[in-house]
């Protein structure tokens, strides 16, 4: 499969607006040439060139400025938004303007596009949202793999936005963690202000979907007096990205496959379809309980395959790289690392 541009090829400082580029030497990913913006698709398909609701955040180089740019399904093209129209310059501004995606489309017809460059340095497409809320044991092929009961109701628990991270940035082997595990998520995002919302109206709240890894210190999640807030919350343990896709562009949310590969061995393979608890049910059952405001995040959980229940079981020690990828909203590479790197 052919892409136009590497983000790889350069520099690495994707997670943070100030952070310094990286060589890809210094993270031992010299191997990877891949484009974490493409998609699997053929090549002979025009509009897989067009840049579409598919948001990004970034910074240019020898820049400071966050960017909110549109890109194509390949990630070969895009649009940058900021400043050149009426959208906001990051992604939270952008969803609470609440901008119509149809007219965005029009008067992107008459928009500069441009190859993505190389020395793009690509961010967390939401890096400060409200709130991140995750549901446990949602599939029922990890149900199965668990050897417990399907559940009567979801179980949620929270991330903080501090161990939000980037589709290409290191995951931090905390040495406070001593087992930790991986689980490739749909992440949905919030669009507009929902409380008591029904079933009926839920999907009309969200605002569009990506990839999310949950991280998780499953010795404090478990073996350590049940402690999920403090072994789901380390630092960089939320990598998201690479980007939002527009749920204008995911005609069928609930059947999408999901894939979590570790060392370029396939670790988890599943469906959407196979969702408990659907997407739409998880925010009419929230917003019960809270007002879900826009840009608030809702990870719905992830397929079999975790390392906990593998057996032998399988944890994340550094210099394991961890590929995770959804149908139609990307890719993202992950490489564990020491805390002090």
């Amino acid at each position: 499969m052919k892409s136009a541009v590497s983000l790889l090829r350069n520099r690495l400082g994707f997670a943070r607006l100030h952070a310094k580029a990286s060589s890809l030497e210094r993270f031992g990913l010299e191997h990877l040439r891949g484009n974490p913006l493409e998609q699997i698709k053929s090549a002979y398909n025009s509009d897989f060139y067009i840049p579409k609701c598919r948001f990004m955040q970034y910074v240019r180089a020898g820049d400071t400025d966050k960017r909110l740019g549109m890109v194509s399904e390949n990630g070969s093209k895009m649009i940058e938004l900021s400043g050149k129209t009426c959208a906001a310059p990051d992604m939270l501004s952008f969803i609470h303007q609440k901008y119509c995606m149809k007219s965005l489309m029009e008067s992107a017809k008459y928009m500069d596009v441009e190859d993505v460059k190389p020395d793009l340095r690509l961010l967390p497409p939401i890096d400060s949202p409200g709130k991140i809320i995750g549901v446990g044991c949602n599939y029922y092929d990890s149900c199965n793999e668990r050897n417990i009961k399907v559940p009567k109701a979801p179980e949620f628990f929270v991330k903080f936005g501090t161990s939000i991270t980037g589709a290409l940035d290191n995951i931090r082997a905390h040495q406070i963690a001593k087992r930790i595990d991986y689980g490739c998520e749909l992440a949905v995002v919030i669009g507009k202000k929902c409380r008591h919302v029904s079933r009926v109206a839920a999907m009309s709240c969200v605002f569009g979907y990506m990839i999310a890894q949950d991280i998780n210190a499953r010795d404090w999640n478990v073996f350590l007096g049940g402690q999920t807030m403090l072994g789901k919350s380390l630092d960089t343990f939320c990598p998201l990205g690479p980007i939002i896709v527009h749920k204008s562009h995911v005609p069928d949310v609930n059947n999408l496959w999901i894939k979590t590969i570790v060392n370029g061995e396939e670790r988890q393979c599943g469906n959407t379809k196979n969702m408990i608890f659907k997407i739409d049910y998880l925010i009419h059952r929230l917003s019960q309980f809270m007002t879900l405001c826009p840009g608030d995040i809702i990870l719905t959980g992830t397929p079999a395959g975790a390392g906990a229940y593998r057996n032998p079981s399988s944890y994340l020690k550094p210099g394991d790289m961890v590929e995770s990828e959804i149908q139609k909203l990307g890719k993202m590479r992950n490489k564990v690392v020491n805390p002090y790197f």
